[in-house]
């Protein structure tokens, strides 16, 4: 059954990379609702997420056999960057609020784009190319550091923090698309990103004070619910589409989850962003529509590795 719905979901890359970004949309809401220290929310985000994880790994390790070990210690490896996304960006959501948080967070569309064309040799699209200062412009007002009125209780150093999200989340998204070159088994790299984290959020919160490992009611409701709607359902699907498209424009079509994370803080939270900074939630969708249209005469997208299907 798995197979057939990640197949489904390989066939259309661009839907699904949309349909990830706005399952994880929620992210920031649901760990401002569960109220905990940054690196507790991290832990449980992650552990929670493990059974379900874990489960479908191991009917992919069955249909398909052991991943050769240098993938796993990519993804093993990219479990350290997401615990150090997740932390700091917890810490961020603290100081600007989740919908600004998760925008500055985002930073990682114009660090993504460049790593990728110096490290793996991606020269991204010329639309993209075109695209990624659109997106960086709405980033940018989005983040309150343009006008005056910037909603959040310390945005400087929010902004700051938020840069660190940022390059983290950027290391994370392209070590998890190298750990993840055998397209038939999403779950597995992610299972072992997701196992490496919980620890290494554990060992980062540790010395902080921030850990606190007794469940308490309604705050782990909400983070079950983080782990199973982001961790699982929303990087799960992200994981099938991410090899299979050009990182620079996953990166772009990633900023979906910012501007819907800002709309739902908006109507969820009461968090009041400046008119500069809806217009950049604006700029960005002008963005990503450059980036993801294919026009005419130009040849289509190519993906890192084909689909091993069998």
């Amino acid at each position: 059954m798995f197979a057939l719905v990640f197949r489904a979901l390989a066939d259309r890359p661009v839907m699904t990379a949309a349909l990830g970004a706005m399952s994880i949309a929620f992210s920031g809401i649901l760990v401002r609702l569960a109220n905990v220290e940054p690196a507790t929310a991290a832990i449980f985000r992650c552990a929670y997420a493990l059974p379900a994880l874990g489960l479908i790994a191991y009917l992919e390790r069955r249909a398909h056999g052991p991943r050769p070990a240098a993938q796993v210690r990519l993804a093993m490896l990219a479990g350290i960057f997401l615990a150090l996304d997740l932390v700091i960006w917890h810490h961020t959501i603290a100081l600007v609020g989740a919908g600004l948080a998760t925008v500055l967070g985002n930073t990682q569309v114009v660090i993504v784009a460049v790593l990728a064309w110096w490290i793996l040799g991606e020269r991204p699209p010329r639309r993209t190319l075109l695209a990624l200062p659109v997106v960086l412009v709405g980033v940018v007002l989005i983040s309150g550091v343009v006008g005056t009125g910037a909603y959040g209780t310390n945005p400087g150093l929010g902004v700051i923090l938020g840069l660190a999200v940022g390059l983290a989340y950027a290391a994370f998204l392209l070590v998890l698309r190298r750990g993840n070159a055998d397209l038939r088994r999403p779950a597995g790299p992610l299972f072992e990103a997701t196992l490496v984290s919980a620890f290494a959020s554990l060992a980062i919160g540790l010395p902080l004070g921030e850990v606190n490992l007794v469940p308490s009611w309604p705050a782990h409701g909400w983070l079950l619910t983080l782990a199973l709607s982001s961790q699982v359902v929303g990087w799960l699907i992200i994981s099938v589409s991410l090899p299979r498209l050009p990182a620079a424009l996953t990166s772009v079509i990633l900023t979906l989850q910012p501007v819907a994370s800002v709309l739902l803080a908006m109507l969820l939270l009461g968090e009041a962003p400046s008119a500069i900074q809806l217009l950049g939630a604006g700029t960005i969708l002008v963005g990503l529509v450059l980036a993801s249209l294919r026009f005419r005469g130009e040849p289509q997208r190519q993906p890192i590795a084909e689909p091993e299907i069998g």
